[in-house]
C-alpha cells in the first residue's frame, strides 16, 4: 500500500468537508480513524517496545515483543524482566486470551474486561493489542482542525453506540495528516476526563514516520502515567498465521 499518497487524499476530503452533508462528513471522519489504525498495523508488523509504569512511590519497566497481522490478530509477549517473562496476550477475531507461566494456564478475557488495565499499566487490554474497537463500536465526527509542525491535524470525536460494551462516554482524537495519532483523550459517561494519551516523539523507523514515544497520563493523578517507547519495528513482514494460536501462546514456536 502506498501510504505517502494518503495525506494528500485526506487534505482533499477535509477541504471539501463543508460542501457535503453531515453524514458524508462522518463517513470521512471514520475513514481517517481507520487509516490511522491501518497505518500503524500495516498488513503485518513486529516491534520491540519498552513499557514504563510510573507511580508515586515506584516504577517498573517491561520489554515487550508485539506481532500483528491485519486488524484482527496480535500477540504481545513479555521478555523482560525475568519475573514477568513468558506472560503473553493473544487477540484474535475480537477475542482475547492471556497466558501466565506461573500457573501454566490460558485464560479467556471476556469482552467486559477488554477495557481493564493491562499488566497494571494505564493502557487497557484493547489499547495494548491496538484493537480496532474505535471502528467497531463508535461513530465519528470531525469537529475541527489545527496544525502541528506545518501539517494539518484532524480533531475527531468518537462516541460509542448505545449498547456497545464500552466504558467511555466519548473519546477525542487528534490525528495528523500523515496518520500519526498525536493525542487521544478518554472521558467517562459524565463527560469527565479520565486519562489522556500523548505522542511525545516522532521518528523514522521501519521505513516510515511513526510515534516512537507515547505516554498515557491519568487526569486526576499527575504522578501516575505509563510510557511506551518503540525500540525497533518492522512492517509488512511474513508472519505465520500459526503465530496467533493458543498453542503458540502457551509454547512459543514461531
Amino acid at each position: 500500500m502506498q501510504y505517502y499518497y494518503y495525506p494528500y487524499k485526506v487534505f482533499l476530503i477535509v477541504s471539501s468537508f463543508l460542501m457535503f452533508s453531515p453524514v458524508f462528513a462522518d463517513q470521512q471522519a471514520t475513514a481517517i480513524v481507520k487509516a490511522a489504525i491501518d497505518y500503524w498495523r500495516d498488513n503485518s508488523s513486529y516491534s520491540v517496545t519498552e513499557m514504563i509504569i510510573h507511580r508515586t512511590n515506584w516504577q517498573r519497566a517491561m520489554i515487550l515483543q508485539i506481532w500483528t497481522q491485519g486488524n484482527k490478530k496480535s500477540l504481545v509477549r513479555i521478555i523482560k524482566p525475568k519475573k514477568d517473562r513468558g506472560n503473553a496476550t493473544l487477540t484474535k477475531n475480537d477475542r482475547m486470551w492471556t497466558f501466565s507461566p506461573k500457573i501454566n494456564r490460558i485464560i479467556r478475557i471476556p469482552a467486559s474486561m477488554m477495557n481493564r488495565s493491562w499488566m497494571g499499566s494505564d493502557f487497557s487490554n484493547n489499547e495494548v493489542a491496538k484493537a480496532d474497537e474505535l471502528l467497531k463500536y463508535y461513530t465519528h465526527t470531525l469537529i475541527g482542525t489545527e496544525t502541528h509542525n506545518g501539517q494539518t491535524v484532524y480533531i475527531i470525536k468518537a462516541v460509542p453506540f448505545e449498547y456497545a460494551p464500552i466504558v467511555w462516554g466519548k473519546v477525542l482524537l487528534k490525528i495528523r495528516a500523515d496518520y500519526i495519532v498525536l493525542e487521544q483523550t478518554f472521558y467517562d459517561q459524565d463527560n469527565i476526563l479520565v486519562k489522556k494519551m500523548e505522542t511525545l516523539k516522532i521518528e523514522n523507523m521501519g521505513g516510515k514516520r511513526i510515534a516512537v514515544i507515547q505516554r498515557m497520563q491519568k487526569a486526576k493523578k499527575a504522578d501516575e502515567w505509563t510510557k511506551i517507547v518503540v525500540k525497533e519495528v518492522e512492517f509488512t513482514i511474513n508472519v505465520s498465521s500459526r503465530m496467533f494460536t493458543l498453542s503458540n501462546l502457551r509454547n512459543p514456536r514461531f
